[in-house]
């Protein structure tokens, strides 16, 4: 393991740090609910749902959360602003934590980033994402929110790889003409969480472990990734039973924490009781590797609770 030269930022989100060095601090693990396909959610439009079933989930996953020592964060993935406000009403309910604002429409995470500041929630809510798709109606809706932490989504299809994901946070590259971290911080973004957007495996999945290390060199951001994605896009993997999909899962999020990354977009929330210990092992692993580095974990580490 090693330690990092370049002072390493540590990002609070009510109460959630993000960060650090490599073994500081425990890693956060954001599981999905509501997912497309969620099959606790009977009408993904209007946001109806089994509210039984997703309590369920959510108090699993902060019991891990309290077992383990890794901090939790939920994350909401909405097809519209109707079903985010039935989400947040019941999440605001069964959930204290910092909670994760994501759709595939700008239109509704937008409005989804009015809604929480009108409401008071903009403290806990975390956008997902600033990206090379923000065009500027996102922004201005960004900026009259009251939201200040934002996942940065390092894709830059013009240049594959760890040097194109640098480029377009700092200098844009060659398409964009200022880098994303500076368009995020103009937006109001105090708070930021790099994300290199994986790729499915034989396409360059592999290159988002190396980016952890590199971008948390020159940057001193925290770093994280959803592996997971190139996990359920593995098509080999998609005939395999049930079993060897969760170890594969598990093994991708370890190897992405080993890789230096500070949280997982670990996917489904059903998927908490396997990630969570894989992390927790992880975790106590690279604290116990860095030891003579001078680093000490926290209190609420998974070394000083599962050891």
């Amino acid at each position: 393991m090693f330690r990092f030269s370049k002072e390493q930022s540590i990002v609070n989100v009510a109460g959630v740090k993000f960060g650090g060095q490599c073994g500081q601090l425990p890693s956060v693990l954001c599981g999905t609910i509501f997912y497309q396909g969620h099959k606790i959610v009977a009408d993904e439009e209007k946001g109806i749902f089994d509210r039984t079933a997703a309590e369920r989930l959510i108090s699993r996953q902060a019991e891990l959360s309290e077992e383990t020592g890794c901090p939790s964060v939920l994350h909401l993935y909405v097809r519209s602003i109707e079903a985010f406000e039935r989400y947040l009403d019941f999440t605001e309910q069964v959930w204290c934590g910092p909670f994760i604002i994501d759709s595939a429409d700008a239109a509704t995470r937008s409005a989804a980033a009015l809604l929480v500041s009108e409401l008071g929630y903009a403290d806990r809510a975390i956008y997902n994402s600033i990206s090379l798709a923000t065009e500027e109606k996102e922004a201005q809706a960004l900026r009259d929110s009251e939201i200040d932490s934002a996942i940065i989504l390092a894709y830059n299809p013009s240049q594959p790889g760890v040097d194109g994901s640098l480029a377009i946070l700092e200098t844009g590259g060659t398409v964009r003409e200022k880098g994303l971290l500076a368009a995020a911080r103009e937006n109001g973004m105090r708070n930021l969480l790099i994300d290199p957007a994986v790729l499915p495996l034989g396409s360059g999945a592999g290159s988002a472990l190396r980016f952890a290390v590199a971008a948390k060199a020159r940057l001193g951001l925290p770093v994280g990734s959803g592996i997971h994605n190139a996990v359920s896009s593995w098509p080999w993997l998609r005939k395999k039973e049930m079993t060897i999909r969760k170890g594969c899962d598990a093994a991708a999020g370890a190897m992405q924490l080993l890789a230096a990354a500070d949280f997982l977009l670990y996917g489904p929330i059903e998927s908490a009781d396997v990630i969570f210990p894989a992390a927790a092992m992880a975790d106590i692993l690279i604290a116990e590797a860095v030891r003579d580095l001078d680093i000490a974990p926290g209190e609420a580490h998974p070394l000083h609770r599962l050891v």
